[in-house]
């Protein structure tokens, strides 16, 4: 077995990776950054999600594994305190692992250059520079409404707890193959009408967003970001790759929503 240990560059982290770092040569673990089977994330989501767009187009070869070394991470499992415990189950790995859908991500220039792709763990945001965002929104090809707003969300199931649920979205379970869109702050009157609702939109279908104006938008993937440049369209659907956990001890979804959201001590 290879492993990568990706971490973030705060103290506490460090000191974790660095303990992890020995105890896994001292079990005879080869340390692999270039062609892990497991990466070991340290920190917290934000240095889950970096390790996700760092090792994208090695999905299918990949398990990620999280250790959280502040607030609970709703992607880590382990507690920074429990290093030996997760090299035991290194150790004793038999590949077992949960997977969960990803939302792939199309973007058409309005320049003529050449397309780009992407994936995203959690979501997708398209928004105005300044100003009211307009756009048409397309669902399987056919027109869906005309949006005026903010901006539109565009989320996986597990991304359905970070910025969607923000906006109103629904918290939607990654067993439902399906991704969903929320409005961010849509303006609904006598002039302008959207459904005003989510929509949770299922594997064989497919959301195109046509931006009224190409120029001064702003369209992010996860932490990542395209400006800069006119958008002709963006496409989303559920990709046909997906993120694999390694399931040692894989919290439930709805264990996680209850306890990054409600807390047992709230009882």
């Amino acid at each position: 077995m290879k492993v990568s240990i990706f971490s973030n560059n705060g103290q506490s982290s460090r000191k974790v990776a660095t303990a992890l770092h020995r105890g896994l040569t001292a079990a005879g673990i080869t340390i692999d950054s270039l062609n892990p089977d497991i990466v070991v994330t340290v920190g917290g989501d934000g240095t889950l999600l970096s390790a996700f767009h760092h090792y994208n187009d090695r999905l299918d070869k990949v398990r990620f594994v999280g250790i959280h070394t502040g607030h609970l991470g709703f992607y880590t499992d382990w507690r920074d305190y429990e290093v030996n415990d997760l090299i035991q189950s290194l150790i004793r790995d038999n590949r077992q692992s949960v997977s969960y859908p990803l939302l792939n991500i199309e973007v058409e220039y309005a320049d003529g250059t050449h397309s780009d792709q992407a994936l995203a763990l959690n979501e997708s945001t398209i928004k105005k520079v300044s100003g009211t965002m307009v756009a048409d929104v397309y669902i399987k090809g056919e027109l869906f409404e005309s949006f005026r707003g903010d901006g539109l969300c565009i989320s996986t199931p597990t991304g359905s707890t970070a910025y969607n649920k923000s906006v109103g979205g629904a918290v939607l379970n990654p067993r439902f193959n399906a991704i969903q869109m929320a409005e961010i702050a849509s303006i609904n009157n006598l002039v302008f009408r959207t459904l005003g609702s989510p929509l949770i939109i299922p594997a064989d279908e497919w959301i195109r967003i046509e931006p009224a104006e190409a120029t001064d938008n702003v369209l992010m993937c996860d932490q990542l970001s395209i400006e800069g440049r006119p958008i002709k369209a963006i496409s989303y659907q559920i990709a046909r790759q997906r993120i694999a956990f390694a399931e040692y001890r894989h919290t439930h979804f709805w264990q996680r929503v209850e306890s990054s959201f409600i807390g047992r001590e709230a009882r």
